[in-house]
């Protein structure tokens, strides 16, 4: 199965790449294969951008540029790291072989590897002694993110009810800076909200975000490629960092945020223990109290505390942070009907797009805010979000037809009856004089206004005219005269003539414009 690598996953390897890091440290990071990753370095190097001005293109340049590649993944290794993974507690096991394993691992899949390589990628895996190391950590170079075990419980003022909090902690590697926010969920909203305060707390952004394998990060674990959902990649973009999973089942990777969740157990947790909390807010207030006087506290075995660490080395360090937040995207799918809308079906509403992409199929980008549809990662179109149930429309997506429609107005009729003479003027405004609706006099100011065309500007004035002389306004009583020529008798024998202009105002289907 292959992985095509999106506008995302390139800018994150140019991000990282204009950072320092190498080509194999960037693949490590990313999960990508090095041979991909070279050649989408020899690319960069090749074409006439630099990195920053890639990072600033949009989605489709971008594949212009760079079109997608794919990675292939390599089943055969990861049937062989399944295999040991199920069968690694039979290891001590009294009568373990190395030969019975493998011969059952044979009969399993489709390309085993042979006896050698077997014992190879084993001890490999599992090494008699594994030992540790200590890891040097560099400033602004990665924050660690995780929620705590334990919640606390806030309780509802006005009914009593007992909610748990979730906590989340994130701590800066090199300082040990921390941060602790209390949010009621784990869920993505609630993860993004507190990864947007931690960047503002930290007054800048590190260049890479190490989580755990959260379900609301993480669409599908492994500890060799994870799979990031699509709103972290695009907070990941907004702030110009990437995000880094800790590989499944693999503990040593979280370490150092445990242990900065175990400390906030003991300087944070417990001396709210026997507080009584009625809303996150003062949860929150209290959290921000203790965690100021955690971060200032000495270390014991250095003349400083977190925060002098972070102020002297690691602030200076960060990337600035962009203009303004992330905000949360949501994405859904739509085609564009025939009257030249997208369904937001998340609120049943109706939105505009540009006439010509009518029938073509769309995505949807949405926040609390703002609606925007794209087409093949082009954005088309862009709108503040209305209220449910309503049409939203942008004059400039509308065909000359359908435009010229929305100007329709008593306004509109008079300024083009004011072109064709005085007379044809009053009695269009007369039209709309006493209406409390308008809509119900333009068809029949535009069917006045049509006659011109079949019967020419001096004829239509003079004939209005005698409809105002014999107070008559109304399209059947002008088209009338036009067709009797009773617009070319002299208005000083209207008795005379009046007889002989026939009544059509009952004859149905006498005109469309009635």
């Amino acid at each position: 199965m292959a992985n095509i690598l999106d506008p995302m996953d390139i800018k994150q390897i140019f991000s990282l790449y204009r950072d320092g890091l190498s080509n194999r440290k960037i693949a490590d990071v990313l999960g990508i294969s090095r041979n991909t990753l070279n050649q989408y370095i020899s690319w960069l190097k090749a074409s006439d951008y630099a990195a920053d001005e890639i990072l600033s293109l949009n989605d489709g340049k971008l594949r212009e540029i760079f079109p997608s590649r794919t990675t292939i993944k390599n089943e055969r290794f990861d049937a062989l790291m399944r295999y040991f993974e199920n069968g690694k507690a039979a290891r001590n096991h009294p009568g373990f072989t190395f030969l019975h394993h493998y011969d059952e691992y044979r009969q399993l899949v489709e390309d085993p590897y042979s006896y050698t390589q077997f014992l190879e990628h084993y001890h490999r895996l599992y090494a008699r002694s594994p030992g540790s190391m200590k890891l040097e950590h560099l400033p602004a170079h990665e924050v660690f993110i995780d929620f705590a075990g334990t919640k606390i419980e806030v309780l509802d003022r006005e009914t009593g009810e007992l909610r748990k909090a979730e906590i989340f902690v994130s701590v800066l590697p090199f300082s040990l800076y921390t941060y602790v926010e209390a949010c009621w969920t784990q869920k993505r909203e609630d993860l993004i909200s507190c990864m947007n305060n931690m960047m503002w707390f930290y007054g800048g952004v590190p260049k890479a975000v190490v989580s755990d394998n959260l379900k609301s990060a993480v669409n599908r674990s492994s500890k060799y490629e994870p799979e990031i959902n699509r709103s972290l990649k695009d907070f990941a973009r907004h702030y110009d960092c990437v995000i880094n999973p800790t590989r499944a089942y693999s503990p040593q990777d979280k370490a150092l945020v445990e242990n900065a969740v175990q400390l906030s157990y003991q300087r944070i947790f417990y001396p709210l223990r026997e507080m009584t909390i009625f809303s996150l807010q003062d949860l929150n207030t209290e959290i921000r109290r203790l965690l100021e006087n955690y971060n200032n506290m000495l270390f014991q075995r250095k003349e400083a505390s977190r925060k002098e660490l972070f102020q002297s080395v690691e602030r200076a360090a960060l990337k600035p942070l962009p203009v303004g937040i992330y905000h949360l995207r949501e994405y859904t799918r739509a085609k564009v009907q025939k009257i030249g809308y997208v369904y937001f079906s998340p609120d049943k509403s109706y939105y505009s797009v540009p006439y010509r992409y009518i029938g073509k199929s769309t995505q949807i980008h949405y926040t609390k805010d703002v609606v925007e549809v794209y087409h093949y990662h082009e954005r088309i179109a862009f709108h503040k979000r209305s209220v449910r149930g309503s049409y939203n429309t942008v004059k400039d997506h509308l065909g000359s037809t359908h435009r010229k429609y929305l100007d329709w107005s008593p306004g509109y009729f008079e300024k083009q009856a004011a072109s064709l003479g005085p007379n044809v003027l009053a009695c269009v405004s007369e039209l709309f004089i006493g209406s409390d609706y308008p809509k119900t006099a333009y068809k029949r100011a535009m069917g006045i206004i049509q006659l011109s065309k079949s019967y020419g500007r001096e004829r239509l004035d003079a004939a209005c005219n005698r409809a105002i002389y014999a107070k008559a306004v109304s399209y059947n009583r002008i088209k009338n005269i036009l067709e009797h020529n009773l617009d070319r008798v002299a208005l000083e024998e209207p008795d005379k003539k009046q007889s002989h202009i026939p009544d059509h105002e009952n004859i149905r289907g006498a005109s469309n414009y009635q």
